[in-house]
């Protein structure tokens, strides 16, 4: 299934997509996809959706707004340098144990929405990143099998960056990682069933239709499932959880004359069977 969520921010409304351009609503047989739906468990909706679906329910998605496809997550969780090409990039080494972050919650909005940026901006940066939902509360996991069985399912997200936070106002990483409108998420959360292999996405990011990034979930370090299980032996995962599982070769902190990104900017993203995402970047408020 791919779970997405329709309407305008704080009145989204949970629906599963029949095609790109339809969907079923689903708001009547749950509140929205929040802590209390990945819980339970998504498979409850299969039989209700293809009820629906044959009893002809399908809506065409139009120009409806696509909100993020979960709900705020009790935490947001990323994983830096976490592809080998990527790390190579910037003359990193990759990290004997996985480099963790947090990103602060409000920071989530739509795949479509405009990414802001912060007051005293200089070094705006943008990052495709697969990205997945924890599916149970989860802790000390024993392995890659158990922990398949803990992913909800699979989305993208833009790990915006302002890399002077980040690099030279002290501190930690959230810095640079936190302000609002920073982590872009969708257009939808697609069940692991649908995804034959999460190792062999390919990846893009495009700014004003020049592809600055291009990868594959090959060149991960750590996979979905064993970020999970490393996590998990340090914190316990709520359901709804979201994690970002770092970004592939391409980002503007890499080059040697960075392309910082700058309002009146479009990024475009994409990742193979997750769809695609598109921000224009505003000025601060």
């Amino acid at each position: 299934m791919r779970l997405a969520r329709l309407g305008p921010p704080g009145r989204e409304r949970p629906v599963v997509m029949v095609t790109d351009d339809s969907y079923v609503d689903v708001g009547d047989l749950v509140d929205d996809y929040d802590a209390a739906f990945f819980a339970a468990g998504t498979r409850r909706l299969r039989f209700d959706v293809a009820a629906r679906v044959a009893a002809g329910a399908v809506h065409p998605l139009g120009t409806t707004r696509i909100g993020p496809p979960i709900a705020r997550p009790h935490q947001i969780l990323c994983v830096g340098l976490n592809y080998s090409d990527h790390a190579a990039e910037i003359g990193a080494p990759v990290p004997d144990q996985p480099l963790v972050f947090t990103k602060s919650p409000n920071s989530l909005v739509g795949p479509d929405d405009d990414v802001r940026a912060p007051r005293g901006f200089s070094r705006l940066d943008g990052e495709v990143e697969l990205a997945f939902v924890v599916g149970r509360r989860t802790s000390y996991l024993e392995s890659v099998e158990e922990a398949r069985r803990h992913v909800a399912g699979f989305t993208i997200c833009n790990d915006m960056s302002e890399r002077r936070f980040q690099d030279e106002c002290g501190g930690q990483t959230l810095k640079g990682k936190s302000a609002e409108t920073f982590n872009p998420c969708g257009p939808w959360l697609v069940t692991p069933d649908e995804i034959p292999d999460v190792g062999a996405l390919s990846m893009r990011l495009d700014v004003d239709g020049e592809r600055r990034q291009r990868g594959s979930t090959a060149t991960m370090v750590l996979d979905p499932y064993e970020i999970l299980v490393h996590l998990s032996q340090f914190l316990v995962l709520e359901p709804g959880d979201l994690v970002n599982t770092g970004t592939p070769p391409g980002v503007a902190a890499g080059m040697a004359d960075p392309a910082w990104i700058q309002p009146g900017q479009v990024m475009t993203l994409a990742i193979d069977r997750l769809g695609t995402q598109r921000q224009l970047v505003v000025p601060p408020r």
